[in-house]
């Protein structure tokens, strides 16, 4: 889409009451205002939160938040033009448990607070192939970290894409800092889905616009999760 199409969705993405679009002053090594603040101020509610980060369209938020009425989800990312779709569904459907931030995940930790997320969801993200942009990953230590101040000591990082050396790459983090791998497979829709419960397996098979094109390509789809303990 052009950029008059962009500039119209930019501007229709701010009558939505589910989308915050900080500048990078509020955020940049500051706290935003709605840290610690998420299920007091935005969802009013104490359910569980929990993140998409680089949520495109916001398939996952929206599908999810259909599955789990009685959770809150929150998707980042920073492409305007994508949020819009999620948002506007959301928008649209009058959906109370599903809010987007736009911002560059690098900001992530200047959001919550200690404990205040209870999973977080890392779908199709840039892989960042080259060796110089590892610390860019968003399973890199310098991402971790951040994530650390605000996922509970049992929350859940949960990843899915279709490159195959990111998820090694993934997996071997996982292994060097002694995480708790909780499931993993280079197959996501092959024989490995069938053996989670019901519930996961409806949940891991919303798929997102880059894996259903990865999919039609005959990529196979990976996927892990993992605790930070």
């Amino acid at each position: 889409m052009g950029g008059k199409g962009k500039l119209l969705k930019w501007a229709e993405m701010k009558t939505f009451n589910n989308v915050i679009e900080p500048t990078t002053d509020e955020v940049f090594r500051k706290d935003h205002f709605l840290k610690g603040k998420w299920k007091s101020e935005i969802f009013k509610n104490d359910n569980p939160i929990i993140l998409e980060l680089g949520c495109g369209k916001g398939e996952y938020s929206v599908g999810m938040g259909e599955h789990f009425p009685n959770k809150n989800f929150i998707g980042v990312d920073i492409k305007g033009n994508r949020i819009w779709r999620g948002a506007k569904t959301v928008f649209e459907n009058k959906m109370t448990n599903i809010y987007f931030i736009r911002t560059q995940i690098d900001h992530i930790a200047s959001f919550f607070s200690e404990n205040e997320v209870d999973e977080i969801w890392i779908t199709f993200p840039d892989p960042q192939p080259k060796d110089r942009l590892e610390r860019k990953r968003l399973t890199s230590p310098m991402f971790i970290d951040r994530y650390k101040t605000f996922l509970k000591a049992d929350g859940i990082v949960h990843l899915k894409t279709d490159h195959e050396d990111f998820f090694r790459y993934t997996l071997e983090e996982v292994e060097r800092c002694n995480f708790k791998l909780l499931e993993s497979t280079f197959n996501l829709y092959g024989e490995a889905i069938e053996k989670l419960d019901s519930k996961t397996q409806e949940i891991l098979s919303i798929k997102t616009f880059y894996e259903k094109l990865w999919a039609a390509k005959g990529h196979s789809i990976h996927y892990c999760k993992f605790q930070l303990i």
